[in-house]
């Protein structure tokens, strides 16, 4: 492997006690300063791998508030920087209430090694709600969840952190329709086989490609705690469990970690990337990042996908069994130019060293031992002016043909993004971004094999992990346009305002669009001449139209260990269809806006409300 844990664990030999090295999950709002403070060109530039350690956060709030820079910080600014160091520090031996949390610290043996323990508690409640006045309908979800960790230090090099939590969660949704995993019309051989595909809406009681599940493998409801099911459509139970074991060194040049976390890839704003999104799930995985030089970095990480329990634990799994392997080189000039290549595959589980390996190419090397596996590559590229803001483009490629019909073709599985950060210095940490995305049709899926290593079996290979995505939110054959604002105008307080606008093709019924789903195949024949095979974005069948708008905002109330947080808004969505069936003629055709049963208008409102206990 990229790394072993012998490796890790001898070198746990210090005579020096460290800062932690545990990871900070990347829903912290500290990521979104540093990425401020970065664009303002207050601190170096920051790794493109994350999630980051706490030792890195620390290091970098330091170098922001005793630099030269610190001078270009408004208050609110340094108070905020201040109450996280504070957060991230060195706690004191005992218990404290106030972070509800335990530390202490011992020598192992007579030796000068120092093993630290910090163990605590915390919680989360959330309750939401989905009104759509036109249809009667009202949708109401919960999350309730309980976590207790036990994270600490092995000596001065070597860091370890558990984290469980168990809850109980109601995720409403509802059935659209039927699609297939081709095209209506395909014709089954061999080992291309279409399928049936029960759609279901995203998540009624939230807004629409924004919640992440939280629960490990299955859930359970209340009167059959037995079963493995997929999904809380009712009052379940579920848990989840995360481990990291962590080792740094030459001054956090050096990084590799076993564990299983969410991560979040490249030069791109959080939430952004193509490549490895944190609204991925997590799964484990065995990485390094070496930084030898301010201008190059390198990240590589292989880790075993998580199957999506739909059809039972034995069945759903069968056919997934896969690993998946990927190498970031980045190259920096200064904080002004930023690039990254992405080198990732998706492979059926099985000793394969090239792919472990971070001095192979993923992509060149699967020439040399066959065509079984899912390749993509990323290319991000950033400018950036200090103080003003950046601009970005990033590039997927699944599968690609370069031709005339470059972008006509559904062999052209790209996905792209162009964006723009601009800074906001007369507010603390605030910022206004705007991105356009478009993720073509296919991208992200890939056909069903045999495979030799598992009897002949069809074997998936899509870019998803536990049914979802490793890459951008949105599925294929969709867009979205974003505008965001965010800023936090007080040491306790961050505020959001963010507008979208995703176009998505159907996935089922009379319009369906094939290659508009995760689990969507392309016909592996006529890829070039096939007239079904041709793209014509809102022009070859049904599409919604999502308009989004939404506020929110987050209170950590003085003196009080107790995080407020809500967020409202309204989702505004209709479909347009061609008067001709979709996707025949292979060429595009005029569309309009429609109302029907199958596709309906709607106006929604959404309200999520909550509170954090002892928030981490």
């Amino acid at each position: 492997m990229r790394i072993t844990v012998l490796a890790v664990l001898l070198c746990a030999c210090s005579v020096l006690f460290s800062q932690n090295h545990v990871s900070v999950h990347l829903d912290s709002q500290i990521y979104h300063i540093l990425e401020q403070a970065e664009t303002r060109g207050l601190c170096s530039p920051l790794p493109g791998s994350k999630p980051y350690t706490q030792n890195i956060i620390v290091k970098t709030i330091k170098e922001i508030l005793y630099s030269d820079n610190a001078g270009k910080l408004r208050s609110a600014e340094r108070i905020i920087l201040e109450q996280y160091l504070d957060k991230y520090a060195k706690p004191d031996a005992g218990i404290n209430w106030q972070k509800g949390a335990w530390y202490a610290e011992a020598p192992v043996g007579n030796s000068d090694i120092f093993l630290s323990a910090n163990a605590g508690v915390s919680a989360d409640i959330e309750g939401s709600a989905g009104l759509y006045p036109a249809s009667a309908e009202h949708h109401f979800g919960t999350e309730v969840w309980a976590h207790a960790y036990l994270k600490g230090d092995i000596g001065n090099y070597v860091s370890y952190g558990f984290i469980g939590e168990g809850g109980l969660m109601k995720v409403p949704r509802t059935i659209l329709g039927k699609g297939n995993t081709y095209y209506e019309s395909f014709e089954s051989h061999g080992e291309y086989q279409n399928q049936d595909l029960t759609v279901v809406s995203e998540p009624l009681a939230h807004f629409p490609y924004s919640y992440k599940k939280r629960w490990d493998g299955s859930v359970f409801f209340l009167n059959k705690l037995s079963s493995l099911e997929y999904w809380p459509e009712e009052i379940a139970g579920g848990y989840g469990l995360q481990a990291e074991l962590t080792a740094s060194f030459f001054d956090d040049r050096l990084m590799m970690r076993m564990g299983r976390m969410s991560h979040e890839w490249g030069s791109t704003p959080l939430c952004r990337s193509l490549a490895f999104n944190k609204m991925a799930r997590p799964f484990f995985g065995i990485e390094a990042g070496f930084n030898p030089f301010s201008w190059f970095s390198i990240a590589s990480l292989t880790g075993a996908l998580e199957y999506y329990n739909t059809k039972g634990e034995k069945e759903s799994s069968k056919t997934f069994q896969n690993f998946y392997s990927l190498t970031m080189l980045q190259f920096r000039y200064k904080n002004y130019l930023f690039f990254d290549f992405i080198d990732a595959v998706v492979w059926p589980k099985r000793f394969e060293l090239g792919y472990m390996a971070p001095i192979i190419s993923n992509f060149f090397y699967q020439n040399n031992i066959g065509d079984f596996d899912n390749m993509a590559i990323t290319l991000n590229l950033k400018a950036q002016y200090p103080g003003l803001g950046n601009i970005w483009f990033s590039l997927f490629i699944d599968e690609v043909d370069i031709n005339t019909r470059l972008f006509e073709l559904d062999r052209s599985m790209l996905a792209m993004q162009a964006g723009a950060i601009v800074s906001l210095p007369f507010l603390a940490f605030s910022s206004i971004t705007l991105s356009y995305t478009k993720v073509n049709p296919y991208c992200y899926g890939h056909n069903r094999n045999f495979n030799p290593w598992y009897g002949n079996l069809i074997m998936e290979t899509a870019y998803i992990n536990n049914g979802v995505s490793l890459g951008h939110y949105i599925p294929p054959n969709s867009d979205e346009l974003l505008i965001g604002f965010k800023t936090m105008p007080a040491k306790n307080l961050a505020a959001h305002l963010q507008y979208q606008m995703i176009r998505h093709g159907a996935s089922y019924g009379s319009g369906e669009v094939d290659g508009s789903s995760l689990l969507s195949e392309l016909d592996p024949s006529g890829r070039s001449t096939n007239a079904i095979l041709t793209r014509y974005f809102l022009q070859d069948g049904a599409y919604q139209w999502m308009h989004i708008i939404r506020m929110g905002a987050e209170w950590n109330l003085p003196r009080l260990p107790v995080v407020l947080f809500g967020e409202a808004g309204t989702i505004i969505s209709y479909f347009t269809n061609i008067a001709e069936q979709a996707n025949i003629t292979g060429e595009p055709h005029p569309y309009s806006i429609i109302d029907t049963p199958e596709y309906p208008k709607s106006t929604g409102f959404v309200v999520t409300l909550g509170v954090r206990i002892f928030p981490r």
